[in-house]
């Protein structure tokens, strides 16, 4: 384990270099980890596992979307591929991988499979912290523990492919085999990490919730809906407004940031541009913190954890979900952001091999 280092805090992180693959081979070689839930997370980690050697299976529900996808994926029926209770009999070690809502629905089965010197693995925390609205509570005997990539496992999965890593947090809740830390460590190396960094469960959930509604998601959506509302309210095209607030972050900016940091970005930029991001960035600072400082009380009293229990178990949660993704949908930025994707030069078709025939994804409004 390394310690580095961040502007004067020293964490604990461990690194593909000292915990390298052929050890987190080793470490897995006697085990079955056992993929519960094939949605979000669970093709990433599967199949990089699958990739890296480890014996990996698949519990999913027959005759389903997934289980077509699981197969699709190279996962065979009756070998690697299994009805969900199967597959928590085979294996010693369970990729606990459905939704949160999901997870509290199958608890009473995963429970009865959870024998002594088995391991049950999260990819979050909320299932655990939250075990007074979740019912989850793991017996004393089998080892407790999570990785959590810090992206989506589309990108989990792509990021593999292209031979880097995805960063991910581990912490170990129970340790009841005395093993964890080196089942927990090899397979946060066995799904892909780029470097593994300490916390524990609550910290996990509520830095990931608070960052889901934050600067993830929530608050860069709605940051976007302003800066473009206003632009066009102004007069501004909608191409030229989308292309200012969104495409010219996402597309130029930001890869850069990643690359460098926000310190080389401000240097490397023009002198209007740097003068004016010196100049407004505490305000703007200033003017969300008291939002973020209400975000994480709201996630540590339990409350956005409630709500998202309660609103995922309505009978027509699917049909609300579908509403308020189609309201984002076919609002004229996104809509906007439609027409400008399809223009980017990698979606141009190419006609004959020579000229590039534009085929725009729809027409922006008012342009």
């Amino acid at each position: 384990m390394a310690k580095l280092n961040f502007g004067g805090v020293v964490e604990n992180v461990i690194t593909r270099e000292e915990f390298p693959l052929s050890k987190a081979q080793e470490v897995l070689k006697n085990e079955t980890v056992a993929v519960i839930g094939y949605g979000v997370q669970g093709p990433g980690q599967a199949l990089n596992q699958k990739d890296n050697g480890i014996n990996v299976i698949v519990g999913q529900r027959k005759n389903s979307k997934t289980w077509d996808k699981a197969v699709r994926d190279g996962f065979v029926p009756g070998e690697t591929l299994f009805e969900i209770e199967e597959a928590l009999q085979r294996g010693t070690i369970i990729c606990y991988l459905l939704s949160d809502a999901a997870q509290i629905a199958l608890w009473p089965t995963v429970e009865k499979y959870l024998t002594p010197g088995k391991a049950l693995y999260f990819s979050h925390g909320f299932g655990i912290t939250f075990n007074e609205q979740t019912k989850i509570l793991p017996p004393k005997d089998v080892d407790v523990f999570l990785v959590a990539p810090k992206g989506s496992g589309t990108s989990l999965r792509r990021m593999f492919l292209q031979g880097r890593g995805l960063n991910s947090s581990y912490a170990i809740y129970q340790d009841a085999t005395g093993k964890a830390f080196d089942r927990v460590v090899a397979l946060g190396i066995a799904v892909g990490s780029g470097y593994l960094f300490e916390t524990n469960f609550k910290k996990e959930v509520y830095s990931d919730l608070t960052g889901e509604r934050g600067t993830l998601m929530g608050a860069i959506q709605g940051i976007f809906a302003a800066q473009y509302q206003v632009l066009r309210d102004k007069g501004h095209t909608p191409s030229e407004a989308f292309n200012e607030t969104v495409e010219e972050l996402t597309q130029s900016l930001m890869p850069l940031v990643a690359e460098n940091g926000m310190d080389w970005m401000y240097a490397n930029c023009s002198t209007t541009a740097q003068r004016g991001a010196l100049d407004w960035w505490k305000k703007f600072r200033d003017a969300t913190a008291p939002v973020f400082k209400e975000l994480y009380e709201s996630v540590a009293a339990g409350k956005e954890s409630q709500r998202s229990i309660d609103s995922n178990s309505q009978p027509d949660y699917r049909e609300k979900l579908e509403a308020e993704l189609k309201e984002l949908r076919e609002s004229e930025m996104w809509q906007a952001g439609k027409t400008v994707r399809s223009l980017r030069p990698e979606n141009q078709v190419v006609d004959g091999g020579s000229e590039k025939e534009l085929k725009p994804a729809g027409t922006l409004a008012n342009a």
